[in-house]
């Protein structure tokens, strides 16, 4: 079963999540801990057909691409409703990871650490 967390009014906007470990221009005044959100997807049969079609073909398989591209974009916003949910404003070292399941099946993971920062304030590391 897939964890949703519920939308909290004041949710962390994209511009405010980064891979790096620090947001330029804020200081940060809380480390909340990891936050993550994780989608196991599978292949339909029929998407599995069309995408053997295509690697006949060569090139870019678009049918697992796209399917690749909607489980990140799940998975990043589950991280940002988890987020949201403990109250941070922001989210740094954000990172994807992938591991196939079983045959067919794969687990994709967004995770990061929630803070929450003051905009405007200069950061206080080096």
């Amino acid at each position: 079963m897939q964890q949703q967390y519920a939308p909290q009014p004041a949710s962390v906007h994209t511009a405010w999540v980064t891979t790096a470990f620090q947001i330029d221009g804020v200081r940060i005044e809380r480390n909340l801990g990891i936050v993550r959100g994780i989608i196991v997807r599978s292949r339909s049969i029929v998407g599995a057909m069309g995408a053997g079609i295509q690697q006949l073909f060569g090139g870019n398989i678009s049918l697992y691409t796209e399917l690749c591209e909607h489980a990140r974009e799940d998975a990043f916003r589950i991280m940002l409703q988890h987020a949201a949910a403990i109250g941070a404003n922001g989210v740094i070292g954000m990172r994807y990871d992938a591991t196939e399941v079983t045959q067919g099946a794969t687990e994709v993971l967004c995770y990061g650490t929630a803070v929450v920062f003051v905009a405007g304030a200069a950061s206080s590391s080096p």
